[in-house]
């Protein structure tokens, strides 16, 4: 905690607070799954928090944050077997059970502790406690797998009403505004088109093995997509030659 959020609750409100000014909802949409960033939060915690904000009144069972690792190379996808998930809000509970259950049953999980210092998913933790204090979370980070194999357990989260799906990615990373603009836009596409051809002609995402994961599970049980929010790092810095893009989104039923 710190580096990517403020590490005292009070402050963090001070941020959800002034994102939440003037905020406005157009339309219904029934939310499954969630594409949030996961920078700083004077980066991106606006465009995570539109995501957060639209689905506060949900009462899921269990968040399940799915992000990939930035630090560890890894061939699976590992689950957090812990017992809670340390935010500056309160300590959010595992769901242990399920967590094991879902090992058991996916030769693409296990569980490997190297994984979970993430900030893919650690930057995710304080909007979940913060929006949904009564539920559970379930941790997945994952690195270098099929994104069909992850596609595969995201099918059967999308089953249980129970569960909110977190899918924590950025955009691209450092090139100049100009080319992010047009490397991110070819993300935003494949994401409002369910367009999974577009993500291989030049969408650049760190966790784009989870966002085809989850695309591709919205085809298969023909669900909707609503890109909410775009910005990059140039929005707060002003600096034009090294950007890195932001993206939040919606995955579910529109009412």
């Amino acid at each position: 905690m710190g580096s990517f959020y403020p590490e005292k609750k009070e402050e963090i409100l001070r941020y959800i607070n002034e994102f939440n000014k003037n905020f406005q909802v157009n339309g219904t949409f029934k939310t499954k799954a969630m594409i949030v960033p996961h920078a700083g939060y004077v980066y991106s915690g606006f465009t995570a928090n539109i995501a957060y904000n639209i689905c506060k009144d949900k009462k899921p069972k269990r968040v399940i944050v799915i992000g990939p690792t930035h630090n560890v190379y890894y061939e699976k996808a590992s689950v957090a077997l812990y017992d809670e998930y340390e935010t500056p809000f309160g300590n959010i509970e595992i769901d242990k059970e399920y967590s094991k259950s879902l090992i058991d049953k996916y030769k693409v999980l296990d569980f490997n502790e190297e994984l979970h210092l993430e900030h893919s998913t650690e930057t995710q933790a304080p909007f979940i406690k913060h929006y949904f204090p009564d539920s559970s979370i379930i941790e997945i980070i994952y690195g270098k797998i099929d994104y069909q194999e992850l596609s595969k357990v995201i099918d059967e989260f999308l089953e249980d009403e129970d569960n909110l799906i977190l899918i924590s990615t950025d955009l691209s990373h450092f090139h100049n505004k100009q080319t992010a603009n047009k490397l991110d836009n070819i993300c935003l596409n494949a994401i409002a088109k369910k367009d999974m051809s577009l993500f291989d002609k030049g969408c650049e995402a760190c966790g784009k093995i989870g966002v085809k994961a989850v695309i591709d599970s919205a085809i298969k049980k023909d669900l909707d997509t609503k890109v909410l929010h775009y910005c990059t790092s140039y929005d707060r810095t002003k600096d034009a030659s090294r950007v890195v893009g932001y993206t939040s989104a919606l995955i579910g039923e529109q009412e």
